[in-house]
């Protein structure tokens, strides 16, 4: 499956992840439902757009259980922010999610595991290790470069990014048997 169509099937999609990136948002801003569905497609990378059939039940539900609370009508759109109650969620999101990739990774949800099914088990291992370790240290990367950030240091961490991903890619279609 290519990735960009990863996030666009439901059940794909952890559980808590729509959840989280709506606290995340509504965090930095009030929003509306549609517009918290073009932030939440901004936010991936343009991997995934919820649809509205499951945004608007996740703000009611927040909404019922005091997490957000709709703010005056402004020029007709529906906007919501968070609670004290919604910020202690999105706390306590974040913190179970940092343990998440710190202690299990997902490399080791199921779906990962149909990539490395024919190979041998210690090098699933190795491989599932190292992938959780650049993915761990990409999102650390990223939080760190969100409140300390600097365009050098950032110019400098996409040019590893890149080049690791230059050479993954050219492995990749060595492996293919495409021209490299």
């Amino acid at each position: 499956m290519h990735h960009r169509n990863w996030f666009r099937h439901n059940a794909m999609v952890p559980k808590g992840f729509l959840r989280y990136h709506v606290l995340e948002a509504l965090s930095e801003k009030p929003l509306s439902g549609s517009e918290l569905i073009e932030e939440i497609h901004h936010q991936t990378g343009g991997h995934w757009k919820p649809s509205p059939g499951s945004i608007y039940p996740l703000l009611a539900w927040l909404q019922d259980n005091a997490h957000i609370k709709e703010l005056p009508t402004e020029n007709g759109l529906k906007r919501y922010e968070l609670t004290q109650n919604g910020k202690s969620l999105l706390k306590d999101q974040i913190k179970a999610r940092e343990r998440f990739h710190e202690d299990i990774g997902c490399m080791s949800h199921p779906f990962f595991d149909r990539f490395f099914r024919n190979l041998p088990q210690e090098k699933t291992n190795t491989i599932r290790s190292s992938m959780k370790r650049l993915l761990v240290a990409s999102i650390s990367l990223g939080k760190t470069l969100k409140e300390n950030f600097s365009d050098k240091d950032l110019d400098e961490a996409l040019a590893v990014l890149d080049e690791a991903s230059e050479k993954l890619e050219k492995i990749n279609q060595k492996l293919k048997g495409d021209v490299v």
